[in-house]
């Protein structure tokens, strides 16, 4: 056993991803995987993104420094912000969210989440001394802004808020968020994770960079990796006051952006919008295929506003996903959430989401007739 790890990390979980494409392929003796379990966008990278980053990698022996500043300036205009101060950037969203953690939690320090969201906020504020309060999904699995101000305590430091929510794809009433925010305490600090935000019906969604722009402690913490296709590119942004942006830069690593990823993302804002756009579409239509169809054969479908689709059957997901496994088709079973009939799916390209389709109503109707 080794000696000086700290103690917070001994109440810490480590992230498990699902299975890589390349596992399941070797552990079932399979020549090619469907990987519908990531939320990944299949339709990327897109193309000027793509040639902007390797004409990059021939000069990846130095920091990145041009593109690092001229990505702020895009996304200050793309989000009507005056500047440049009111962003900063991190290794995806995860790396800005625990760079948020650092920079404003201390021990004794509490942190309300949803008990069934994305599974790196507690850990990165268990490693801070704070407490975590989870606050159940409600009846419909949406987060229910009313039970978490009954959550707050003059000790909530901050409320992380995934909007759509993973893995449910639900969204929080535009109402309630403001109202939310009129009862804060005065240290308190909503941060609100749209990594899945460019997928949704936009009139749902709070406007988050109002309330910032306002002064209120509000962070929007977004993503090129979804809605962008650069998962592997590792670009993650926040949008906050000039103020918290100058602290969490000073707490953050500096060139916490690698020089591919910049120039793709840039890439992205420049020329590639029009291609994004068209590929969501496609995938919202897809979702609203899926949902339909899986509906059909008697699968309850929650309606969602993220690029994958969380939905129940009568059967054990984990038995279900490891048949689909054999299949090909990588899901993520949501035991581990405390839903152990829910699967979540990605929705990917319409040929990726046909096959899924295809496995799927054909290991559901194997696990019907052993049921019968």
């Amino acid at each position: 056993m080794v000696n000086g790890i700290r103690k917070a990390a001994f109440s810490c979980s480590k992230y498990v991803s699902g299975k890589s494409m390349d596992e399941v392929m070797r552990e079932y003796g399979l020549d090619s995987v469907v990987k519908l379990g990531s939320n990944e966008n299949m339709y990327g990278p897109f193309p000027h993104a793509l040639e902007a980053m390797r004409d990059e990698v021939a000069m990846i022996n130095i920091y990145p420094e041009r593109n690092y500043i001229k990505l702020k300036e895009l996304l200050a205009d793309r989000f009507g912000l005056e500047d440049a101060s009111w962003v900063s950037l991190g290794h995806g969203a995860g790396n800005v969210l625990d760079s948020i953690a650092k920079t404003l939690l201390e021990d004794g320090d509490e942190v309300i989440i949803p008990q069934q969201s994305y599974r790196l906020y507690p850990e990165i504020s268990k490693i801070m001394g704070a407490k975590v309060v989870e606050v159940p999904l409600d009846e419909h699995y949406r987060i229910s802004l009313q039970d978490f101000a009954k959550a707050l305590t003059p000790r909530t430091k901050i409320v992380w808020l995934c909007n759509p929510n993973n893995p449910t794809g639900t969204v929080v009433n535009r109402e309630d968020f403001a109202w939310f925010i009129d009862q804060m305490p005065t240290d308190c600090w909503l941060v609100v994770d749209e990594a899945y935000a460019e997928f949704a019906d936009q009139n749902l969604l709070p406007d988050v960079v109002s309330f910032i722009r306002e002064g209120r402690q509000v962070i929007d913490v977004r993503t090129f990796s979804k809605y962008y296709g650069l998962a592997g590119g590792r670009i993650g942004y926040l949008l906050a006051d000039p103020e918290f942006v100058n602290w969490y830069d000073t707490v953050s690593e500096p060139f916490n952006s690698n020089r591919t990823g910049l120039a793709g993302a840039v890439a992205l804002l420049e020329h590639d919008l029009p291609e994004c756009q068209r590929c969501c579409d496609l995938m919202k239509a897809d979702r609203t295929r899926l949902n339909q169809e899986l509906t059909a054969i008697g699968c309850d479908c929650i309606d969602s506003q993220a690029n994958f689709l969380f939905f129940s059957t009568p059967f054990d997901a984990n038995e279900l996903a490891e048949r689909l496994l054999r299949r090909g088709v990588i899901v993520r079973p949501c035991a581990g959430w405390g839903y152990d009939k829910h699967l979540r799916v990605s929705i990917g390209t319409t040929e990726q989401n046909d096959e899924f389709l295809r496995q799927f109503k054909a290991v559901y109707s194997e696990m019907l007739q052993a049921a019968a």
